[in-house]
C-alpha cells in the first residue's frame, strides 16, 4: 500500500486530461531553475512550454511505452519486454527497422503507478477506435498505449509516396480499444481534424501526423497535367482518399 503526497494535488500542477490508464499534468512553472535561467524559465512558461508527464496507473490497464521513458514507479509493478517468442521477436526488430520505432517497447503490469520523464512536448491522449479501429502516426508520435492494444506495420500504397511525398516507406499503425499516448509538438487546440467520407484531402508537405488507416494515401501531381503542377508551384501534395479522420499539424 503506498500513498502519493504533492504530485496531482500539488498547487504548481495541472491535471490536463485523464482517459483509462493515463493521466496527463502539467507543471505551471519550472520552479526548480538558477537565478541565471529564470528570465529565459519565465517567458518560456508564458509561451505555453511547460513540463508536462504522462502517468500510468496500471490497475486500470497494462501499459507499453517507449524505451527509456520511465522515471519512477510505485506499488505492484512488473517489466517485461512483450516478446512471446523467436517469431515476436523477429517481427519487432523488422517493424522497428522499417518505422525507426524502438524494436522492444517494455510492458508494465501489475497494480502500481509509473510515471514517464518530463517532456516540453503536448501529450496526447486518443483511442484507435475513434479512427475506425486503426489509426496511423507519424515517425516520433508514439509515447505509450493501453497493451492491449496492437501494433503493426503498414506500408505506403506505392513507392512514390515514401520517395517523393517526404514521408517514410513505412509507419506504426495501432488497432483495437484501448487508450494512447502521443507526443505532438503542438497543443491539441491547435490541431485541425479533417473527417472525411467518401472524398479526398490533398497536403502540401508532411503536415498530417495520424490517420484513420481506412484511407488511402497517395502522392499525386496537385494539377492535372506537369504544366498545371509547375503554374500553381506546388508541384506533388500527400493525398488522403476515402471515408476515415486526419489530424494536420500547423508546422512539419
Amino acid at each position: 500500500m503506498f500513498n502519493i503526497f504533492n504530485l496531482k494535488n500539488n498547487p504548481n500542477v495541472n491535471v490536463l486530461s485523464e482517459e483509462g490508464p493515463f493521466t496527463v499534468i502539467e507543471h505551471k512553472k519550472d520552479q526548480s531553475v538558477t537565478a541565471h535561467e529564470a528570465m529565459q524559465a519565465y517567458f518560456a512558461s508564458q509561451m505555453n512550454i511547460r513540463k508536462r508527464q504522462l502517468l500510468c496507473n496500471l490497475a486500470v490497464a497494462p501499459v507499453t511505452i517507449q524505451p527509456g521513458d520511465m522515471q519512477w514507479m510505485i506499488g505492484d509493478c512488473q517489466t517485461t519486454t512483450g516478446i512471446k517468442g523467436i517469431g515476436d521477436l523477429f517481427g519487432k526488430a523488422v517493424r522497428g527497422k522499417m518505422t525507426g520505432e524502438s524494436a522492444i517497447k517494455p510492458e508494465y503490469t501489475g497494480t502500481g503507478l509509473l510515471v514517464c520523464e518530463p517532456t516540453e512536448k503536448f501529450i496526447l491522449l486518443t483511442n484507435p477506435r475513434e479512427w475506425g479501429g486503426e489509426v496511423v502516426l507519424d515517425d516520433g508520435l508514439f509515447l505509450a498505449c493501453d497493451s492491449r492494444v496492437r501494433h503493426r506495420t503498414v506500408s505506403r500504397t506505392n513507392l512514390s509516396s515514401a520517395l517523393a511525398g517526404n514521408e517514410g516507406l513505412f509507419n506504426l499503425c495501432l488497432e483495437g480499444d484501448g487508450m494512447i499516448a502521443l507526443e505532438s509538438n503542438v497543443p491539441a487546440d491547435e490541431i485541425v481534424e479533417v473527417q472525411l467520407t467518401n472524398d479526398t484531402l490533398k497536403v502540401d508537405g508532411n503536415f498530417a501526423i495520424a490517420w484513420s488507416n481506412t484511407l488511402n494515401f497517395t502522392v499525386e501531381k496537385s494539377g492535372k497535367s506537369l504544366l498545371g503542377s509547375a503554374v500553381s508551384e506546388e508541384g506533388l501534395v500527400n493525398v488522403y482518399r476515402g471515408t476515415g479522420k486526419v489530424w494536420l499539424s500547423p508546422v512539419k
